[in-house]
C-alpha cells in the first residue's frame, strides 16, 4: 500500500500535511477533527495555556479514555469467555451418553 498525496488537516487553526494511504484518509480526517475538538475544549477551559500544553492535556485525556475503554472491553471479553465456557460445559454434559 503506497502513500497517496499528503492530506491537509487543520488543528487549532494550524495547518499540517500528513502522508497517508487513500484507505487511511477517512480515519486520519476523523482523528484530526477529534483532536481539534479536544484541543479547543482544553484551550477554552485553560484560557492562558500555550499550544504545547493544550496538546499534551488533550493527548493525555484521549489516552486515558482509550485505556479505560480497553479495560472495559477486556473485562467484557473475560465475562463473555466465562459464559461461553459455562455454556460449553452444559453442552458437553447434554451430549454425554447416558449409562442406562
Amino acid at each position: 500500500m503506497s502513500a497517496g498525496e499528503p492530506v491537509k488537516v487543520v488543528i487549532l487553526d494550524r495547518e499540517f500535511h500528513v502522508a497517508c494511504t487513500d484507505a487511511e484518509r477517512p480515519g486520519l480526517m476523523a482523528a484530526a477533527r477529534h483532536l481539534d475538538e479536544r484541543m479547543r475544549e482544553m484551550r477554552n477551559n485553560a484560557r492562558t495555556a500555550g499550544v504545547d500544553r493544550i496538546a499534551i492535556l488533550a493527548a493525555l485525556n484521549i489516552c486515558h479514555e482509550l485505556l479505560e475503554t480497553q479495560a472495559r472491553m477486556s473485562s467484557s471479553e473475560q465475562a463473555l469467555a466465562e459464559k461461553l465456557h459455562a455454556l460449553n460445559l452444559k453442552l458437553e454434559g447434554a451430549f454425554v451418553p447416558s449409562l442406562q
